[in-house]
């Protein structure tokens, strides 16, 4: 396995045998780590220390946020186990760690926290089951649904929320970089969106070339939710719904009359198992000429300039485990190479570093 510079500390160990003691029983408390810091979040202490030019006191806090004395001294000792907090030994007054900081302010943090919270939590008890039974039990939790994806329109609304704010928060800073890609550099006037979710993709892409005809093709009640999305926005006319159950090995892409530019694939193929990848790869191969460009943009965790980026997508692969659909993961780019020559294509350019660490796959047919 060939692994980018930022990642070589996964090939040697890089703690003292202290360090690594305190690493363990770090993961040994995580569920509690979680929590406590998500309160100090959530009833705004970590706000108040940061603002605090000298610190604050026990009393203060407790003062400031409403809580007891008590539930504050707990939640401020722990954070200083924790590293989010620190404390000036001469006048007992908490302060903000670098840590704490990020946990405050940093807007890919904030989010993880929320979709961890609202969407993953209760259903993280149950991925023991979900990796030897290859299906999402955790989402019972949610709802009664074979996958997430059937369930997404009908989720309870916080954990709606949450899971969109995710979903959106890392494909949307890579959308105009993404646009230059598909139309600067290609001939685009159709185009498939498969798995189009609320259609925000579609309405960058009628509103960035005036021309472009877009159809979605998606379950049936994420069509219904993305219709309601783009309802009375600028290019809406030209954006469609195509009803399809993408798991349907017998479901094929719509043949489009005159031929189809380009179809598009974001954060899409990590829903599925690599045997439905090829599958779908396969099908939409089918839809296309000598002249279509398939574009695949996902987070490979591989090819993350920093590391902390790739935790957070192997630490994804879980929640497609516990909760999205039991059988697919953020993949490895070898991984993605190999489903895509299987289904009779080949990659054609890869532009990297786009946004929060996303790479498009340009495809064609061989």
């Amino acid at each position: 396995m060939n692994l980018p510079s930022s990642l070589k500390r996964y090939t040697s160990e890089q703690l003292s045998a202290r360090e690594a003691q305190r690493q363990a029983e770090f993961i040994a408390w995580g569920p509690i780590v979680f929590q406590a810091s998500r309160l100090m979040l959530k009833f705004g202490i970590l706000e108040m220390l940061r603002d605090s030019e000298k610190g604050l006191t026990t009393a203060e806090v407790a003062e400031r946020s409403g809580l007891s004395l008590y539930a504050c001294k707990c939640l401020l000792e722990a954070s200083l186990s924790i590293g989010t907090v620190l404390i000036n030994p001469d006048t007992d007054r908490y302060s903000i760690s670098k840590t704490g900081w990020f946990l405050l302010n940093d807007p890919a943090t904030k989010v993880n926290i929320d979709f961890n919270h609202d969407v993953n939590y209760l259903g993280m008890f149950n991925l023991e089951e979900a990796l030897m039974e290859g299906r999402p039990v955790g989402l019972k939790h949610l709802g009664d649904w074979p996958t997430l994806y059937e369930g997404l329109s009908s989720f309870p609304p916080q954990a709606k929320e949450s899971w969109l704010n995710f979903d959106h928060f890392y494909s949307d800073s890579s959308f105009p970089e993404a646009l230059k890609i598909v139309f600067a550099e290609h001939f685009v006037r159709s185009l498939y969106d498969v798995g189009g979710n609320t259609g925000k993709w579609a309405l960058q892409c009628v509103a960035y070339d005036e021309e472009v005809e877009v159809t979605i093709l998606d379950l049936p009640q994420q069509i219904k939710m993305m219709q309601e999305n783009i309802a009375g926005k600028p290019g809406a006319d030209r954006i469609k719904g195509y009803a399809i159950n993408l798991l349907d090995k017998e479901a094929g892409f719509p043949k489009r009359e005159g031929g189809l530019d380009a179809i598009w694939m974001s954060q899409f193929l990590d829903c599925f198992s690599e045997e439905e990848i090829v599958s779908i790869l396969t099908r939409a191969k089918e839809a296309m000429t000598d002249e279509t460009r398939i574009f695949i943009m996902e987070t490979f965790w591989d090819r993350q300039r920093f590391e902390p980026a790739a935790f957070c997508l192997t630490m994804t692969s879980l929640y497609f485990t516990a909760m999205a659909n039991g059988n697919s993961k953020m993949y490895h780019s070898d991984d993605m190479r190999r489903l895509i020559r299987q289904a009779g294509l080949e990659i054609e350019s890869i532009y990297d570093g786009l946004g929060q660490g996303h790479s498009i796959m340009v495809c064609k047919t061989t």
